[in-house]
């Protein structure tokens, strides 16, 4: 029997792939068994066993760059954690005997993925975004195969390059169902509307809701018509967005053209809409592509190597989308854009021709036909 050991965590964006990797492995090896390994207080402890894994924890923590007292301390406990991590990650490996250990990036692939080199036991790793992570450099050296979201990756050595294959990025199936004119029915627009899309990730962004509220804003006031879907997130300080809205002379309740809340139905309101106005993460930006959507990127700032602006600019570069750092935004940046945009339909629409043409739509092929030599069993 196939027992394939995986390892990623910390953000949605390493856990995701991970579990979409286990499913393809699934769809040819049906009775093959899964072991995840991520930290015990992070997203993985409870997504993984809410999807159905066996998951085991292991502690690892990323060192703080800016020295204060606090980074100090975490840093002491950082280092406590990697000095015990390898006893750990063997225990792991021992008691599960994977034939195949697979990272998805976070710290806590690394001491897993490393140890399971060291045994002699087929590993990979995949990286999702455009600039690769402290992790996946220090693993390229030791994996027999490494994958790539883009062909763009930046700062990889050119002779692990050797062993990388671009697979893409799995994506939900429900990004792949629905037509454009069937999700606006479904959401009460129409097929001529103009629909815009914005969220700043589950829990939300300060600088997206805060440039949403000023492009709200400017429909009312220029009697611009048109809709918006917008999620502003679960964070507490968005939690009475709407009030702040309406407060500021924004009519959201009863307003047929805004869909403003917490959580939208993300693959139903992506298909319905023309632009996206999102961060950068590597799952939106492929999500996007999936879906064939120009897009207005303003890449979060606080994420390691700045990768989220590398990710972005492979949609730049395409003529897929515009990216604008936060250290470069106006305060009417992004509705000048929406302006210039909305102008112009037939630009938006060649914004979306170019991003479907960057979706790599057999990724779930691409991934199982490079872990396949590995597998021994």
């Amino acid at each position: 029997m196939l027992r394939v050991l995986l390892a990623g965590g910390g953000t949605a964006g390493h856990i995701n792939p991970a579990m979409a990797i286990a499913e393809i492995i699934k769809e040819h090896h049906p009775d093959a068994e899964f072991c995840f390994a991520g930290n015990p207080d992070k997203l993985e402890a409870k997504i993984v066993p809410e999807a159905g894994y066996r998951f085991e924890p292991i502690r690892i923590e990323g060192f703080q760059r800016r020295l204060s007292g606090e980074n100090i301390r975490r840093n002491f406990k950082a280092a406590h954690y990697l000095i015990h991590s390898g006893r750990r990650a063997g225990q792991i490996i021992k008691d599960f005997k994977p034939d195949l250990v697979v990272g998805t990036g976070g710290y806590v692939s690394g001491p897993i993925v490393y140890k399971a080199a060291k045994m002699g036991i087929k590993t990979a790793i995949h990286e999702a975004n455009a600039f690769a992570g402290v992790t996946t450099k220090l693993l390229s050296k030791h994996v027999d195969k490494i994958m790539l979201t883009v062909k763009e990756t930046k700062n990889l050595d050119a002779a692990v390059m050797e062993k990388a294959v671009v697979t893409g990025l799995p994506v939900r199936r429900a990004f792949e169902r629905r037509s454009k004119a069937e999700a606006r029915r479904e959401l009460g627009f129409s097929d001529n509307d103009i629909v815009i899309l914005s969220a700043g990730g589950s829990l939300g962004s300060k600088t997206i809701n805060d440039n949403v509220a000023r492009l709200l804003k400017w429909y009312q006031d220029t009697g611009r018509e048109i809709c918006h879907i917008h999620s502003y997130g679960t964070y507490q300080d968005y939690k009475d967005y709407i009030g702040r809205l309406e407060a500021e002379g924004v009519k959201v309740r009863g307003n047929k053209r805004l869909m403003v809340g917490e959580y939208v139905n993300m693959p139903l309101s992506l298909a319905a809409c023309d632009l996206v106005i999102s961060r950068c993460g590597a799952s939106t930006l492929t999500e996007i592509e999936a879906v064939g959507r120009g897009s207005i990127l303003i890449p979060s700032p606080m994420v390691a190597e700045n990768h989220q602006y590398h990710n972005g600019m492979v949609l730049q570069n395409a003529g897929a989308g515009f990216v604008f750092e936060e250290k470069t935004l106006g305060e009417n940046t992004v509705i000048d854009k929406v302006a210039e945009l909305t102008a112009e339909p037939e630009r938006m629409a060649e914004l979306s021709r170019n991003a479907a043409a960057l979706y790599i739509s057999d990724t779930n092929d691409r991934i199982y036909e490079t872990v396949k030599p590995l597998i021994v069993k």
